[in-house]
């Protein structure tokens, strides 16, 4: 099973810029973040503490068919917020096993490792992780 066409989209467009640009496209992503429905209770969101920055994130699991992804990040974090974006963009709404099988590394073939410390990236699969922990949860 390959990446689901989000990511496929994400690593393209990653892919399509060099140096400095990547980190404008990452800003780009952290614009888009979508915001949190109403109804979503901070309370139920599950912080990430890997990020250098704080991080909240809610899967909703109910439909395994279609797994619903939010995250909350201040907007003086944009690394995290354009990490969780792209989170958002390439996995929100695909079934709980296309994420399963996401490689651990995706950040890593974003080519921003010579632009951004190895702590932020981590906190970037760091998100991942914690997604696919809940899938795996009963």
């Amino acid at each position: 099973m390959g990446l689901p066409e989000g990511l496929v989209q994400v690593a393209s467009d990653f892919a399509e810029v060099e140096g400095q640009d990547k980190l404008r496209l990452l800003l780009e992503f952290a614009d888009e973040l979508p915001d949190l429905p109403d109804d979503l209770a901070e309370s139920a969101m599950e912080p990430v503490p890997e990020c250098q920055s704080p991080l909240f994130l809610h899967v909703d699991a109910d439909d395994r068919q279609r797994v619903r992804l939010y995250f909350s990040a201040p907007p003086e974090a944009p690394t995290t917020r354009g990490f969780a974006s792209i989170w958002a963009a390439g996995l929100d709404g695909q079934p709980a096993d296309v994420i399963l099988g996401v490689p651990e590394d995706f950040a890593a073939s974003l080519g921003l490792a010579a632009l951004i410390s190895p702590l932020r990236l981590r906190g970037m699969s760091a998100m991942l992780t914690r997604i696919k922990r809940r899938l795996r949860s009963p």
